[in-house]
C-alpha cells in the first residue's frame, strides 16, 4: 500500500502538462492546454489540461483525472507503475514497508531481471525463426506475412532440451524457472519449457514481455502450451495483443475478444486490429473491467461448439458486475466448422466484420441461454428459470440494463412486471437518509407529529453539502472560511463533507490543487462523490466563482443545517411527549 500521503505530495511536485504532452500535443488555449482528445476521435480539441487545477478533462467523452489516472487510462500502466515513472521523473523514492511487514513478493530490481531474461529468450526465438523455413512455411500457410509477425514479435524454439542456454548469462539460475523457461526434471536435471513451437511473446500493457505461448507446428500435446503464473504474469489479468492493439480499440470504439493467439494474429493481419485474445483461461472479471477501460463494446467471439457455449456464458457471468448503462457486450458465435482465424481467411475482413454488427446482445444471449436451459412451456419450467435467473440480477449493477432485462423476463414467463418484482434481488441502493433503528421509528413511521419536517426530505438533502464540497475541490483554499462545527445530517454528502473538511484541516494544504486532492480521496467511503464533483467542476471549466459565490452557498448551507437541527429537536420532543 503506497501512503496517501506520499500521492499527495508525489502529485503536488509534479506537473500534468508535462506528463500529457510526452503522450499527447498541447497547446496553449487561455489559461489551460488543449488537444483532440486520445480516448475518442474527435477532429476539434475537446481535450483540456489544467495546470492550476493538476487535472485533465475532455468535454466529449467525459475521460478526466490526474496524472496518475493519465498513465493508467492511456498508457496502460498500473496504479504502482504510474507511481512509480512519476516519482522517478520527480526524483522521489516510493515508500517502501516498515521492516517486519515488507511484502512477500519480489523486489522490483527481481522483477526487471524476469523481464530481461524473458526479453533474452524472444529475441532468441525471433533469431531462430528467421533461420527455419519449416517455421516460416507454416506461418505463411496461416497466412501471415513478416510484418505482422515482426510486430507480434513471433518466433520459434526450436527442438531440443537446453537451447536457451547461448541466449541467456545463466541457465542455471533460479530465476529462469521463476520466469517460466526452464523446468526442473527428474534428478534436478533442467531443461526447456519450449521446443518446437511457434512462440507468441505476452507481452503487459506497455509492451514489455511476461510470457510466452507456443503453438506446435504438426502434430503433438499440448496443442497451446503456455508459461506458467510467475510473478510478473497472471493469466485472469493479461491478454493477449492489447499492446498492440490498443489504438485501434480506441479509434473502432469496440474490441474483439477471442480465445486463441493464432485468431487474434490472424485477425490483425486482415485488418481487424481491435482484438485481443484470452491466455487459456475463461474471461474473468478483470479481462472484462480492463477493456471497458479501453472501450465501451465488447464482443466475444467464441466457436460455436459446446467449449465455445461454455466460454460464452462464463463471459456473460463475468461481465454483468463490470457492465454499466452505455457499456455493451456482445456475442459471436461462428458456425462450428470455423474459428475466427479460419473464417477471416476463407471470407475475408469484410464479411467477418458484417457477421460483428450482427452480434448478439448480451440481453438476448442471457434471456436465450435461460430459456434453452429452462423451457418455460410449463410453469415448473418458468419458476426455474426465474430462480436461476436470481444471482444474476443481483450481479447487475447497470440501473438501466436492469430494468430492461426484468422487463425482458417478465414477459419470458408472462408475469406483470409487478408480480416479477418480488422475486427477484432488489437493486442495491444507498438511500440518502438511512432509516432510524428501533422501536422508536417504528412509532414514528405511523405519527404525523414524527414524519420529518419539509426542507429536510432526502432528495432535498444533497444540494447544500454538494455545493459546499464543489467549492472546496475547486478552491481547497476557502476551507479557512468554513469555521461551522461538523455537519449533523446523516446524509452521504453530508459525511463526505465532513471527511474533506477532515483531510484539508489535518493536512493543512490549502493551495492543494483540485487533482491531487480528489486522488487522495479516492479510496474512502465517499471517493464516488468526490469523483463525480470533479466532473462537475470540470464540465463548468473555469468559471470565475470567487469567495462571494461560497460564502452565498455557505449561507443555504447554514441554513439548512439550522432547519435539520430544529427538526431534529421537535423530535425528540415528540418522542418525550409518548
Amino acid at each position: 500500500m503506497i501512503p496517501n500521503d506520499f500521492i499527495q505530495t508525489l502529485l503536488s511536485r509534479v506537473d500534468i502538462v508535462d506528463v500529457i504532452e510526452r503522450y499527447v500535443p498541447l497547446k496553449k488555449a487561455g489559461a489551460n492546454f488543449a488537444a483532440c482528445c486520445p480516448f475518442h476521435n474527435e477532429k476539434s480539441p475537446s481535450f483540456t489540461v489544467s495546470p492550476t487545477k493538476q487535472f485533465y478533462h475532455c468535454f466529449g467523452c467525459g475521460a478526466h483525472g490526474t496524472a496518475i489516472g493519465f498513465l493508467i487510462e492511456h498508457a496502460g500502466m498500473t496504479f504502482p507503475e504510474a507511481v512509480e515513472q512519476l516519482a522517478q521523473q520527480v526524483g522521489l523514492t516510493v515508500p517502501r514497508a516498515a521492516a517486519g511487514t515488507e511484502s512477500a513478493g519480489p523486489r522490483k530490481d527481481e522483477l526487471t531481471y524476469l523481464s530481461d531474461l524473458l526479453d533474452a529468450a524472444a529475441t532468441y526465438y525471433k533469431n531462430q525463426l528467421r533461420a527455419t523455413p519449416r517455421a516460416i512455411d507454416y506461418l505463411k500457410q496461416r497466412g501471415l506475412t513478416g510484418e505482422i509477425a515482426a510486430r507480434f514479435r513471433l518466433g520459434f524454439a526450436p527442438d531440443g532440451w537446453q537451447n536457451l542456454e547461448t541466449a541467456v548469462p545463466d541457465y542455471g539460475d533460479k530465476a529462469m524457472e521463476t520466469a517460466g523457461l526452464v523446468i526442473i526434471g527428474d534428478g534436478g536435471r533442467r531443461y526447456d519449457r519450449f521446443r518446437d513451437r511457434i512462440m507468441f511473446p505476452i507481452t503487459d500493457a506497455q509492451g514489455r514481455i511476461i510470457g510466452f505461448g507456443g503453438r506446435v507446428l504438426d502434430h503433438g500435446e499440448p496443442k497451446y502450451l503456455n508459461s506458467p503464473e510467475t510473478p510478473l504474469f497472471i493469466k485472469g489479468r493479461e491478454l493477449y495483443g492489447l499492446f498492440q492493439a490498443r489504438h485501434a480499440i480506441r479509434d473502432a470504439g469496440n474490441v474483439i475478444v477471442v480465445e486463441g493467439y493464432m485468431d487474434a494474429v490472424a485477425l490483425a493481419q486482415q485488418g481487424v486490429e481491435y482484438v485481443v485474445a484470452t491466455l487459456g483461461t475463461a474471461t474473468t472479471g478483470d479481462h472484462v473491467k480492463k477493456l471497458f477501460r479501453q472501450a465501451d463494446r465488447i464482443v466475444f467471439c467464441f466457436d460455436g461448439d459446446a467449449a465455445g457455449q461454455r466460454a460464452a456464458w462464463r463471459a456473460l457471468e463475468n461481465a454483468l458486475p463490470a457492465l454499466t448503462d452505455g457499456k455493451e457486450a456482445a456475442f459471436l458465435f461462428l458456425p462450428e466448422e470455423h474459428d475466427p482465424d479460419s473464417y477471416v481467411r476463407e471470407f475475408g475482413r469484410a464479411a467477418f466484420e458484417e457477421l460483428l454488427g450482427e452480434a448478439m446482445p448480451l440481453s438476448d444471449y442471457f434471456i436465450r441461454e435461460l430459456e434453452r436451459r429452462h423451457a418455460p412451456a410449463t410453469a415448473e419450467g418458468r419458476a426455474a428459470l426465474v430462480t436461476a435467473a436470481k444471482p444474476y440480477f443481483e450481479s447487475l449493477a447497470a440501473p438501466v440494463l436492469r430494468l430492461l432485462l426484468k422487463k425482458r423476463l417478465a414477459d419470458t414467463v408472462g408475469l406483470t412486471e409487478t408480480e416479477l418484482a418480488p422475486l427477484l434481488p432488489a437493486a442495491i441502493q444507498k438511500p440518502l437518509l438511512p432509516p432510524s433503528n428501533g422501536p422508536e421509528s417504528t412509532r414514528r413511521s405511523g405519527s404525523s407529529r414524527g414524519s420529518r419536517a419539509p426542507g429536510v426530505q432526502a432528495q432535498t438533502a444533497a444540494g447544500p453539502y454538494l455545493a459546499i464540497i464543489r467549492y472546496l475541490l475547486q478552491r481547497p483554499s476557502l476551507a479557512t472560511s468554513f469555521v461551522e462545527a461538523s455537519p449533523k445530517h446523516p446524509s452521504r454528502e453530508a459525511r463526505a463533507l465532513n471527511v474533506l473538511l477532515a483531510h484539508l484541516r489535518e493536512h493543512g494544504e490549502p493551495t492543494l490543487a483540485t487533482g491531487p486532492l480528489v486522488e487522495a480521496l479516492q479510496n474512502t467511503e465517499f471517493g464516488a462523490i468526490y469523483q463525480r464533483t470533479s466532473r462537475l467542476i470540470a464540465d463548468m471549466g473555469d468559471t470565475g466563482e470567487d469567495e462571494a459565490a461560497f460564502l452565498d452557498a455557505l449561507t443555504r448551507y447554514r441554513i439548512f443545517e439550522q432547519k435539520f437541527s430544529q427538526h431534529q429537536e421537535l423530535s425528540r420532543r415528540n418522542d418525550d411527549q409518548l
